[in-house]
């Protein structure tokens, strides 16, 4: 019998693997793991003996030089620290600056012979520490033995020797153990592992040749020793301010910074670089997609943790990472970027945050900005998909960059909110300022995005009933109008526009745009000619439930009579630019005489946008038109801040170190409904910890004392920052100035 047309049977599948998946592992490639946690370490045995032990055991030790005492001289007032200006960190442990020498007492059975005596001081970080790796570092009291990091004997008293020790300017950032060591001819003896004997080695901006040397001495301790951060927001031309405590010398927050790069599983020697370290923490910022630090949400619905507006510092959100090793939520723009400053400072990397007023986050990466008109003038809001932020919220951190030309180093753009992913995740940066000011958007990280966050032009289409667009006007100066930071040393703003881009309309504005195109920047090309009549919409004022009115003005340019068809459109909208509801619209015909202008009365009724605000209670006006004669196209745009009632702060007390004071919050509701769901936090740097008190319900008209006993840690100027969150009424602020004496 034939078996041609049998079918074969087939081979039954595998069974489906079930449990848990092996994990994946470096064995079989490598000899150790990448060590990527500083929190694992190896004990260095207490005895290393050469050759195999004999018979009888190990040898007697006790006529060598033993060890019976290290001081790590860790106190904030001993030299170590003071010297080192890491004296307001609140830690047990030595914490020094890589690239400047620091002191150990050495205390031995006797007095230390350097003729007879070999000793050495043994750090070590990481899981598998390893000499060529820098994970291992012996130090030598004498020149004839050199290790990497220099030592030597500072002073000798009796039994007790004084060592100086010189971490490498460019070595690992990070917590060391340090061992003690003495040669004998059997072996090494050394140190039990001691916590008290850790130290922390941080970035060091003073020392030359560490990368994130900054010689600015203002600058300096702005950006790396201040702990109080003035954040701005609102609009170019009514310019708001929130404080902020950055709190990196606070208890716990050293660790939690080294935590996130352990999250982030960065290789230990990774750790001295700053560029890398910046954009790793910048991924580690956020939780998109590797369980950061902070949950971004411009929902509007906090129901599940803090609202971004309710926050006054750093120090809860690292602490609550660190503990829970769970992203905290929420946070927007402006908390990121402080956040990010607060990590940044911790290790040493001079950092300020920075607010770019008018921000084109648009969504095909060009440099234009669109906004769709139908072809009577309206606005098309189904097709206008670009945004433009309010303002937004970045980091700046100083840094040379030798993996670009000369001249890029400097302050470089890093941002930590999730918007667009570079290299496959949600980060950005670091890019460089001076790259991005002279177009040079080529260099790593991520200069073309930011360098559209500044020049992007706003281009207005307008749509035919064929589908067809064609430009009818490009504002080339609205975008990227204002970049403002903090001036060092004092609690005022400073525009550093001109370190972004040059003046508008300069010679040198059109070479960097050509050379910004030269790289793939996508510019409007097009320059439609303006139109003989102007929109003027005025700068207001308005607090939240005000009603109010506003004049829109239009002005004929021309010799004859205008006729404009106009639409205007209010509408309540996020920071970021999108639209929440709209509240407000109106369609008049207007003529203008001759070289004449027209105003036009708009009226606003709180009733009227109250019920559809969003968290920070911006409101946008949007007028366009069609003049009927030329056809041209008009156009107008005016974000309104209303302003939110304050808080107010009352300290009183002693204004000494050590001595109790008080502080209290006084709030008043303005309204004639209630506030519900009320969280009121408060905290000041160097004197009070993060506090927060929770009311059920405000009633309107009604008002409130809350206060709170601190006693300050120590000296200076410092204030008292505090928050007033609800559901109805976001971003109440208040704070209070006050000098703690010694």
């Amino acid at each position: 019998m034939s078996d041609q047309g049998t079918t074969p049977t087939p081979s039954p599948a595998p069974p489906a693997p079930t449990g848990r998946p092996p994990k994946v592992t470096n064995r079989g490639r490598t000899a150790v793991p990448v060590a990527s946690s500083n929190s694992d370490s190896t004990d260095m045995p207490e005895f290393e003996l050469f050759g195999s032990p004999g018979p009888r055991g190990l040898p007697p030790l006790t006529e060598y030089l033993d060890i019976f005492d290290v001081d790590m001289m860790r106190r904030p007032d001993e030299s170590n620290k003071m010297q080192h200006h890491t004296a307001f960190y609140s830690s047990d442990q030595l914490v020094v600056r890589r690239g400047q020498e620091f002191q150990v007492n050495i205390t031995f059975n006797r007095p230390y012979d350097p003729a007879r005596d070999k000793i050495a001081v043994e750090f070590v970080i990481g899981s598998s520490p390893q000499y060529s790796k820098g994970t291992y570092i012996p130090v030598f009291p004498t020149k004839q033995r050199k290790g990497s990091w220099e030592g030597r004997i500072t002073n000798k008293s009796d039994k007790t020797v004084t060592m100086g020790i010189t971490p490498t300017a460019n070595c690992i950032v990070g917590k060391y153990h340090m061992y003690v060591a003495v040669s004998t001819p059997f072996g090494i003896r050394r140190t039990r592992k001691d916590h008290s004997r850790d130290l922390y080695i941080l970035f060091n901006p003073w020392v030359a040749d560490d990368a994130v040397f900054l010689d600015d001495e203002p600058e300096r301790e702005e950006c790396v020793m201040s702990e109080m951060g003035l954040i701005f927001h609102g609009s170019s031309d009514d310019v708001s301010e929130r404080n902020w405590n950055y709190g990196q010398f606070n208890y716990g927050i050293l660790d939690a910074c080294l935590y996130i790069m352990d999250r982030a599983e960065m290789p230990i020697t990774d750790r001295g670089d700053p560029i890398k370290i910046s954009r790793k923490a910048s991924a580690m910022l956020n939780s998109r997609d590797d369980e950061g630090v902070l949950v971004g949400s411009w929902s509007g619905d906090y129901t599940y943790g803090v609202a971004p507006t309710s926050w006054t510092g750093s120090t809860d959100i690292l602490l609550g990472y660190a503990s829970s090793k769970m992203p905290v939520c929420y946070a927007q723009c402006w908390v990121y970027a402080a956040v990010f400053n607060t990590f940044l400072r911790c290790l040493g990397i001079p950092s300020r945050v920075v607010t770019n007023f008018y921000s084109a986050h648009d969504n095909d990466g060009n440099l234009k900005t669109d906004i769709i008109l139908d072809d009577n003038g309206r606005i098309d809001r189904n097709l206008t998909r670009d945004s433009i932020w309010n303002y937004h919220c970045w980091n700046e951190c100083f840094m040379s960059r030798p993996d670009l030309p000369p001249g890029f180093g400097g302050w470089q753009v890093v941002d930590a909110t999730p918007q667009e992913t570079s290299d496959g995740m949600y980060r950005c940066g670091p890019a460089s300022v001076k790259a991005i000011k002279h177009g040079q958007i080529c260099f790593p990280f991520d200069a073309a995005f930011v360098f559209a966050e500044v020049n992007s032009d706003v281009v207005f289409y307008s749509r035919s009933r064929d589908g067809t667009m064609e430009p009818v006007k490009v504002n080339r100066t609205h975008v990227g109008r204002m970049v403002l930071t903090k001036t060092p040393g004092e609690m005022t703003r400073r525009d550093i526009t001109d370190q972004y881009k040059f003046s508008e309309g300069s010679a040198e504005e059109r070479t960097v745009l050509e050379k910004a195109e030269e790289y793939g920047c996508k510019r409007e090309k097009s320059n439609p000619p303006p139109a003989d009549v102007d929109l003027v919409l005025p700068t207001l004022e308005v607090s939240v439930g005000d009603d109010f009115s506003f004049s829109l003005e239009l002005v004929n340019r021309s010799d004859q009579q205008r006729t404009v068809d106009a639409y205007i459109s209010g509408s309540v909208v996020f920071y970021t630019g999108v639209t929440s509801s709209e509240f407000l619209f109106m369609t008049p015909t207007v003529e203008i005489e001759p070289n004449k202008s027209v105003k036009e009365l708009v009226e606003v009724q709180s009733k009227s946008y109250m019920k559809q605000l969003v968290e920070q209670a911006n409101l946008h006006f949007i007028v366009t038109g069609k003049v009927k004669e030329t056809g041209q196209i008009v156009t107008a745009m005016k974000v309104v801040n209303l302003h939110n009632p304050k808080l107010i702060i009352e300290v009183s007390g002693g204004g000494k170190v050590s001595e109790e004071m008080m502080a209290s919050v006084q709030f008043t509701n303005p309204f004639t409904f209630s506030l519900e769901g009320v969280y009121i936090r408060m905290e000041g740097p160097g004197i009070m910890p993060p506090k927060f008190k929770y009311y059920s319900l405000i009633a309107g008209g009604s008002s409130l004392t809350w206060t709170e006993f601190f006693i300050p840690l120590r000296a200076g100027s410092t204030r008292v920052i505090a928050t007033l969150d609800c559901p109805s009424l976001r971003q109440v602020l208040g704070q209070a100035t006050i000098t703690i004496e010694p």
